[in-house]
């Protein structure tokens, strides 16, 4: 799910393979006319979300996909107005059209695919500021239409419902002219008031007490029964989390942590990572979480450091020491094993002891990664190219150029 150099020189037996026929001004046009994808993927590329099948990618320049990767919402300029539509991500059949009032573009989408937010600007919840504004103009659509129009008093940013679709859980941008700092809120859609979330004891959260947010949003991980969202937050120097707040306790030395937020049951709870986490780069640090959703392991790999989260604790069991790089990282894992990409290379780690493993380079800069839902493939984005991997013994099982490609944004299932 995400980025860049070498790692794993200190797993203990490495052994280095390289992937045969990655030469990116050479054999792109056998590659192209003579492989056929093995799975139907959603990646990005320069102009947006696009759905990959073998032949020419499906290119939505303004689209969201739903957490399974079976659907994809998608809007375009219509006149004054916007069009909205779903797309079949396995097999590219489009629904009808309908017509939104105005400029729309997707935000979030629900975790059962049926309700999207659109805002009049899009803007990323891990990777961008909003500009300023005191009103934050909010459509809740699904496939019939329009549902309900908000008009929220404030600098706001949609980033999850409520499984009820309920709640609106946003990111609420202070001051509002002048954004600096954010704090996690939910909207009463019944309302249209946005107010603050419970404590991990589902208790309310005292006024002045809710926590605020300086740092980087690194990378968001939904939990694969959809009740849960884990969000990777690195440069948080002297940050007071909530119970800190309330209990009165000086905010810790912490540059990193995970925030963990219970969509059905509203409630929200920062795991502190150790350091060096959050120190060097954001974009050196990247998550995954195992099937079952127990695990969820954060890499930083400027400094080497794996942290394994027991999700059911909400702590850090375990840090384990990985060889380190530099530039984005990227992560995925299968439950057994951990695959870390950064730079050109890949590591396999094996997740029973975090240790062990194996280092495959392949011939361009990587910039997205991903595994098959058998687990047996590997897929590697990298610019212009994608290629794919037996995930056991990392030999290249094909590749091909796709033009436009900047990363891989997951499966798309049927």
């Amino acid at each position: 799910m995400i980025s860049r150099r070498a790692l794993l020189a200190a797993l203990g037996g490495v052994g280095a393979v390289t992937l045969a026929g990655c030469d990116p001004a050479g054999s792109r046009t056998a590659a192209t006319s003579a492989v056929t994808l093995p799975d139907p993927l959603l990646a990005q590329f320069d102009g947006g979300l696009g759905v990959l099948r073998g032949g020419e990618p499906q290119l939505l320049a303004y689209a969201i996909a739903t957490a399974d990767g079976k659907v994809v919402h998608a809007t375009a300029p219509d006149g004054a107005d916007t069009a909205f539509w779903r797309v079949d991500a396995a097999t590219g059949a489009a629904s009808e059209r309908v017509r939104l009032p105005g400029r729309w573009v997707p935000q979030t989408v629900s975790a059962d695919g049926t309700r999207v937010a659109l805002t009049t600007e899009e803007v990323s919840v891990t990777e961008e500021r909003p500009d300023g504004r005191a009103v934050t103009p909010v459509l809740i659509a699904d496939a019939g239409g329009v549902r309900q129009r908000l008009r929220l008093p404030g600098n706001f940013v949609p980033e999850a419902f409520t499984p009820d679709h309920t709640g609106l859980y946003v990111l609420e941008w202070l001051p509002a002219q002048a954004p600096e700092r954010y704090r996690v809120r939910i909207v009463d859609l019944a309302s249209g008031v946005p107010g603050p979330l419970q404590t991990r004891l589902k208790q309310p959260i005292p006024a002045g007490a809710e926590e605020e947010m300086r740092g980087d949003g690194r990378q968001a991980v939904l939990a694969p029964n959809r009740q849960v969202l884990y969000t990777l937050y690195t440069h948080q120097p002297d940050h007071r989390h909530t119970r800190d707040r309330i209990s009165g306790r000086p905010g810790s030395d912490v540059h990193a942590f995970v925030h963990t937020l219970h969509l059905e049951q509203r409630w929200a709870y920062c795991v502190d990572l150790p350091a060096p986490f959050g120190h060097g780069p954001a974009e050196g640090h990247a998550m995954a979480i195992t099937p079952d959703g127990a695990r969820l392991l954060v890499v930083d790999v400027i400094s080497g450091v794996v942290a394994d989260i027991t999700t059911e604790e909400l702590t850090v069991r375990r840090t384990a020491k990985i060889t380190s790089g530099a530039g984005p990282a990227y992560a995925t894992t299968d439950g057994d094993r951990l695959f870390v990409a950064t730079g050109t290379t890949v590591a396999v780690c094996d997740l029973a002891n975090l240790g062990g493993g194996s280092e495959l380079t392949v011939g361009h800069r990587i910039n997205g990664l991903l595994l098959s839902p058998d687990g047996n493939r590997l897929y590697v984005a990298g610019p212009a190219t994608l290629s794919w991997h037996d995930s056991a013994g990392g030999g290249q099982l094909g590749r091909l150029a796709v033009p436009g490609l900047v990363g891989l944004h997951g499966l798309a299932r049927a």
